[in-house]
């Protein structure tokens, strides 16, 4: 039976308006304006009367922790919090145990999210210092990116040394995605604290060691290679002002090299380190509010490209304990939506720019097929909103590691319904566990 989502107030392309949608299976029919979308077949309506109705988010950068760290996270429960968060549509980093690096682990991750995944996944292969045949017979239309970290990670992943990086620049086939931090001035800045205050370094000490200088001397290094091969980059979770103006310029389908940022780079500023500690410690580190502001800038004059969360869980005993101990990352992605239109509602963003940055432009940027947006004939991946205040709390939690740095905050606008490929997935609270999402496919 066809679905009419009707009586919502759409946010597409840039507009705001009165709109229908028919559903005919797995993708959208019709859009009709001012709700005069009429029909004599027999369908079920979804009433979005007084709600808003927007694409899918799609969030290009996660951390769902499956194989291997499943204490943490999970492929299954981040789709879930995904879900009720409207985002429809993932992209998972390879850090895990083992590290996706070679193409049969990464068809291992693809057949793992077919069988639990309730939203739409694709996985990154991760690049190391010697797998660039690997990278070479990655299949583009099933892979979203290479991952490349250039500041530390975990495993074998680290890759910092020229030739290496020169060849991955060279011949990936495909967006090369990275994390800019330099090691170097990283472990200098290290030694500095630990002088200063031995093992305990204080949280506010972080974006100090993880410092600006750090982000930039790596991301400049990022953009002269991909300028120098004519690569396809995408600088992930930018934090300083500074580094926008490495972007190219122009319209996003038409750049090289492109950018994110992460929503809690938006949201909080470095003096939310002296009330939430190692809770909003995150690599990169967050920074000033002149950062923040500049970042919001950026989007709002299409400097920056994307807006996703680098949903990164770890279990509060692993926030906890000395510097060099506790770990960085956080949980957010049930919670991006409602944090971006809360800033669209304070009049920091536009609503349609919000739109713009967390669903279209994903797809665009990465050449996702017919999704991240409202049009027929596209897939139906649709999250429906209401303004309907309530606070982050534990018990509404949606996250296996149980916490959230947002505890306490209360949002304005709540995701109350969730299509996935027509289906409903999510709605007023409640998961359908039999929607499965589907492999991302790009043009390329």
């Amino acid at each position: 039976m066809k679905q009419l989502i009707q009586g919502g107030t759409l946010i597409n392309e840039g507009r705001i308006y009165k709109g229908d949608i028919l559903i005919n299976g797995d993708k959208i029919e019709q859009i009709a304006e001012n709700g005069n979308l009429n029909t004599n077949e027999e369908v079920q309506r979804i009433d979005a009367t007084g709600k808003f109705v927007i694409p899918g988010v799609i969030d290009d950068q996660v951390h769902f922790r499956e194989p291997g760290l499943t204490h943490k996270g999970d492929i299954g429960e981040g789709s879930r919090a995904a879900a009720a968060g409207g985002v429809t549509s993932f992209m998972d980093m390879p850090n895990v145990s083992p590290a996706t690096t070679t193409n049969a682990l990464l068809q291992a991750k693809q057949e793992i999210a077919a069988q639990t995944s309730v939203v739409n996944y694709s996985f990154y292969l991760g690049a190391t210092l010697n797998n660039i045949e690997e990278i070479k017979h990655v299949n583009p239309r099933t892979t979203c990116g290479i991952k490349v970290f250039m500041g530390s990670s975990t495993g074998n992943m680290l890759v910092d040394t020229p030739a290496s990086l020169e060849r991955i620049f060279a011949e990936s086939p495909i967006l090369i995605a990275t994390h800019c931090e330099d090691n170097g001035i990283i472990k200098a800045n290290l030694e500095k604290y630990k002088q200063q205050y031995g093992e305990d370094i204080p949280p506010f000490c972080h974006p100090l060691i993880r410092s600006r200088e750090c982000c930039y001397a790596s991301s400049h290094l990022a953009t002269t290679l991909a300028r120098k091969h004519n690569s396809r980059l995408h600088l992930l979770h930018l934090s300083t002002g500074e580094e926008i103006d490495l972007l190219d310029s122009g319209y996003r389908t038409n750049r090289r090299i492109t950018g994110e940022v992460c929503v809690h780079h938006l949201w909080f500023n470095d003096s939310a380190y002296h009330q939430k500690g190692n809770l909003v410690r995150w690599n990169p580190a967050i920074k000033t509010e002149k950062d923040r502001q500049a970042l919001l800038q950026a989007l709002n004059n299409d400097r920056m490209d994307v807006i996703a969360t680098d949903h990164a869980p770890h279990l509060l005993t692993e926030k906890q304990g000395t510097y060099t101990k506790a770990a960085s990352g956080g949980p957010m992605i049930q919670h991006s939506l409602s944090v971006m239109l809360e800033l669209a509602e304070k009049g920091e963003i536009s609503f349609e720019k919000v739109i713009d940055k967390m669903c279209h432009a994903p797809a665009d940027i990465f050449q996702i097929e017919n999704r991240g947006y409202l049009r027929e004939g596209y897939q139906a991946d649709i999250a429906i909103i209401e303004k309907s205040p309530w606070t982050v709390s534990k018990d509404n939690l949606r996250y296996k590691c149980g916490w959230s740095p947002l505890e306490g905050t209360t949002l304005t606008y709540r995701v109350c319904t969730t299509l996935v490929n027509g289906k409903i997935v999510y709605n007023k609270g409640e998961i359908n566990e039999n929607v499965r999402g589907e492999l991302l496919t790009f043009h390329r």
